[in-house]
């Protein structure tokens, strides 16, 4: 119970030590419904309706951001002749635009959108006829005449304009992330249109499916890479479009009680919550993907939080705390099953399993009961193991026999567990 209250208690330190990272949005430049980062001034965001003052709120923009690479949107549209006046701009400058996950593009909007000279529609595009409070027939045919004019000159899949032109002004077509792959309405320079039904980068279940050593384990096994600077990945991230550079930032944090993600470290330190493990792994600017903390209050030297180019391997401890961080393109994590042998309350020293044996010699695995631990969860058929101390030798099991005590032996049992995130935490 009281390691319970003690994982309970850390977990609640990081929540509100996460949360209370401070965000750019504070120092966020506004210009009507277009905002810009004052630390990420490639990208500029379009949040709210398009009226007679937009285009000249988004020449501001530009103007106070004239590196911009990027335009993500989310507007219910509007005024249809600002909407082509800001996507002639765009074209014109050769900015990518991006719908991100959540968030709507539709009616005008939708001609900034394909303006873009890269694209991408994670959230939802909608198009439909213009309408007018006039009945001025010549007015509406010109209006025509430019959407037409323009769309043409963006590169427009004609399909588009079919549902664009027969979709009754008070009605909406959403394009389907089928017709979005079918109609090539996603785009990239040099490259195949992207299908927002494949995200980009997401942790995959056969990584979650494989388990790790326990924080605070044996040096020898547990490897760190050192690259606190993030070097290779400002490198890496130098040859990205800009909508991948933007969908590849963390926007979420899945948090786990009771599981340890193991290898591909970037660094290890010792730090006083699980809470500065993820401001810590935050602080690299992209290059640490996950964290594993050690919250054992019984450990008060060496490392205790490591942080990681990915998730790795998991694996059952009572005592971590890990996190990892999502982009706008990762789904929400599912839950899992694996099997584990907790290495914090499922070892038993001095107990022997006699009989069971899966083989007549021992496993040549290695030199270490950890190693020993990991060789059972990696073998279908053990359920447990016995390793001795003085010949080194580990003993796979096919079969419980009754435990008796033996001195010098390390024994423990295999189980499954389900594992959740316990929390998912937006850092947006």
């Amino acid at each position: 119970m009281r390691a319970k209250l003690r994982l309970l208690a850390g977990l609640v330190a990081l929540l509100s030590c996460v949360l209370a990272i401070p965000t750019a949005r504070s120092a966020d430049r506004i210009f009507g419904p277009f905002s810009i980062e004052e630390a990420n001034p490639t990208v500029i965001k379009l949040n709210g309706e398009i009226d007679a003052g937009t285009a000249l709120n988004f020449r501001r923009a530009l103007q106070a951001a004239p590196s911009a690479k990027l335009l993500t949107l989310n507007s219910p549209g509007g005024a249809v002749q600002m909407a082509l006046l800001i996507a002639d701009d765009v074209a014109s400058k050769g900015i990518s635009t991006f719908i991100p996950k959540g968030s709507e593009c539709y009616s005008a909007c939708a001609y900034i959108f394909l303006a873009g000279v890269e694209r991408l529609a994670e959230g939802a595009l909608g198009v439909h006829q213009i309408s007018s409070d006039t009945s001025n027939l010549v007015s509406a045919q010109m209006s025509i005449s430019d959407i037409i004019d323009v769309l043409n000159r963006f590169e427009t899949p004609v399909e588009v304009m079919t549902w664009m032109f027969k979709t009754p002004p008070d009605e909406m077509h959403v394009f389907t992330a089928e017709e979005i792959a079918k109609y090539k309405i996603n785009r990239k320079r040099g490259a195949a249109p992207v299908s927002p039904a494949t995200p980009a980068s997401s942790s995959t279940a056969s990584s979650e499916a494989q388990p790790p050593l326990l924080p605070g384990s044996d040096s020898s096994i547990r490897t760190l890479e050192a690259n606190p600077s993030g070097s290779n990945e400002a490198h890496a991230n130098a040859n990205l479009s800009a909508i991948d550079e933007f969908a590849s930032r963390p926007t979420r944090m899945a948090l786990y009680a009771g599981l340890d993600f193991f290898g591909n470290d970037l660094s290890a330190q010792r730090v006083s919550s699980a809470g500065e493990c993820a401001k810590a792994c935050l602080s690299l600017r992209g290059s640490c993907k996950a964290f594993t903390f050690n919250s054992n209050p019984k450990i008060v030297e060496g490392n205790n939080c490591y942080l990681k180019s990915s998730k790795g391997r998991a694996d059952g401890n009572a005592v971590a705390i890990s996190g990892t961080f999502l982009s706008s393109l990762d789904p929400d994590p599912k839950d899992f099953t694996i099997a584990i042998i907790d290495p914090t309350n499922a070892l038993f020293k001095d107990v022997d399993l006699p009989g069971g044996d899966l083989t007549s010699r021992p496993s040549q695995v290695g030199q270490t009961a950890q190693q020993c631990r990991l060789a059972c969860i990696d073998e279908l058929q053990c359920v447990a193991f016995t390793f001795v101390k003085k010949k080194k030798e580990c003993w796979l099991k096919g079969k419980v026999g009754t435990p008796t005590f033996k001195p010098g032996l390390v024994t423990g049992a295999k189980k499954l567990q389900s594992y959740s995130a316990a929390e998912i935490i937006s850092l947006r």
